[in-house]
């Protein structure tokens, strides 16, 4: 065992994720504060949302297979950015890791940002005092930020209690509202065409909602049996999510009105209004709120623990590589945090639904070329005996079909931007190139020694 795990691990593995806790983190993950507020940026695109989500439910269990086969064959902290270190070198690991890191730490700022827009329904003064929204939201990510200091199951414990609550209003809405639905009501949102092109875009929105399917994979070194655990609950978690996101996700925009949904900041808390009267929008905000908080103490969780398996493989700054008495990463975790505080520092003069969306296609994007990167490995990996099974072929076609997936959801990422300004491609291209010179400079310190706490 090296040092940094021997720091890592408890003294028995009751201090580590079971398979329960894993497929809460999984779910926790996925379901956030994307699926609360997606809605609302979907509400242009009209019927072609609902083609997206049949798209990006399909594509999401296709990457869980992917990331399944993969962390049996490697249960590797780090997930993605292992994966394709051991397919592809250094060099191209560092890039997707990098990639990853700044999808974590940007998504963050969108999860907070929707947390605290759900927040404002049962809290009116977070919109209405200037400045406020933005203090609360800093307040939340930095109080969190705190509990994954404190160690693995702390986070985990409060993403398990979290993660039941935060499904009753999307079973509630999803399960209820299929009996409200009268073909009036779909023929409302008849006014924009079905086409693929419209498809496309909505798509890259929908999977948001779905982004966190690899999450059991990066902190594989606080997984209980991760070669078995990781792969059954990424498996797990991932249907469930997909199941419950696109059936009340669709609900919400057959029964809310396209221009009552595209200016709301509580989407579904406007469903649940149509269905079960006034003031049930408040309980069902209140709900979105802890969902959103759940997603962001997990997503805070990877924040930290991917710099850190980095920074353990010699590619990133020694600091982010080392561990507190308890185990955690606490010098990567806060500096994520002060990324995602800038952010939300930048845009909190921004209506909320315009921030968040831009952040989520900037973060999906930079999410996807991992993703991408990872079907790539999982074929690289076959193709040299690296991964046996006799299932090879259907993983095989798992591989060439999660990267043709991440492909056309990167495509649809840039569709509908006004100009370069607002493409996240670009800006997701232009955070990701970055990783370069991080890199030399790495590589010019490789030859360091390392001080105790962190792997050699």
């Amino acid at each position: 065992m090296t040092a940094r795990a021997a720091a890592a691990s408890p003294p028995a593995a009751a201090g580590k994720l079971g398979f329960w806790m894993t497929v809460a983190l999984v779910v926790g993950n996925i379901i956030g504060s994307g699926v609360y507020l997606v809605p609302a940026s979907l509400a242009p695109y009209g019927r072609n949302s609902l083609s997206a989500w049949l798209f990006t439910a399909t594509g999401a269990v296709v990457l869980a297979v992917v990331f399944a086969a993969l962390s049996r064959a490697l249960p590797a902290e780090g997930g993605l950015y292992a994966y394709t270190r051991a397919a592809f070198g250094d060099l191209v690991g560092f890039v997707v890791g990098w990639g990853y890191w700044v999808s974590i730490w940007v998504g963050n700022a969108a999860i907070a940002t929707g947390a605290v827009s759900y927040t404002s329904v049962i809290a009116p003064w977070i919109v209405s005092v200037p400045g406020a929204a933005a203090l609360v939201t800093l307040a939340v990510v930095w109080l969190l930020t705190l509990v994954n200091c404190l160690g693995v199951r702390a986070a985990g414990w409060v993403q398990s209690v979290t993660t039941v609550l935060k499904l009753l209003p999307l079973v509630a809405v999803g399960f209820v509202g299929l009996f409200f639905v009268r073909g009036d009501l779909v023929s409302a949102h008849a006014g924009v065409p079905l086409s693929l092109d419209a498809t496309t875009a909505a798509a890259t929105l929908t999977l948001w909602a779905l982004l966190g399917l690899e999450s059991a994979t990066v902190p594989a070194d606080k997984v209980r049996d991760p070669a078995r655990t990781i792969p059954r609950a990424t498996l797990v978690g991932t249907v469930a999510s997909a199941l419950v996101c696109a059936l009340s996700c669709s609900i919400v925009l057959v029964l809310v009105p396209a221009e009552r949904l595209a200016n709301s900041n509580a989407p579904f808390a406007a469903a649940a209004e149509t269905l079960f009267g006034t003031g049930s929008g408040a309980l069902v905000a209140a709900f979105a709120a802890i969902s959103a908080y759940g997603a962001l103490n997990g997503w805070i969780l990877l924040q930290g623990e991917l710099p850190s398996a980095l920074a353990g493989d010699g590619l990133f700054p020694r600091a982010f590589g080392r561990l507190s008495r308890r185990g955690t990463p606490d010098v990567a975790l806060v500096v994520g945090s002060l990324l995602v505080s800038a952010l939300v520092l930048m845009n909190f003069h921004h209506s909320l639904v315009s921030v968040f969306t831009f952040m989520i296609l900037l973060s999906t994007t930079a999410c996807l070329v991992a993703y991408l990167a990872s079907s790539l490995a999982l074929l690289a990996l076959l193709r040299r005996g690296r991964i046996t099974s006799r299932g090879a072929a259907g993983l095989a076609a798992a591989g060439a079909l999660g990267a043709s997936y991440s492909l056309w959801a990167i495509y649809g990422a840039g569709r509908g931007a006004l100009g370069w300004r607002e493409n996240p491609i670009v800006w997701g291209a232009v955070l990701i190139l970055a990783a370069l010179p991080v890199y030399g400079l790495m590589q010019r310190a490789a030859a360091r020694p390392r001080p105790a706490g962190v792997r050699p």
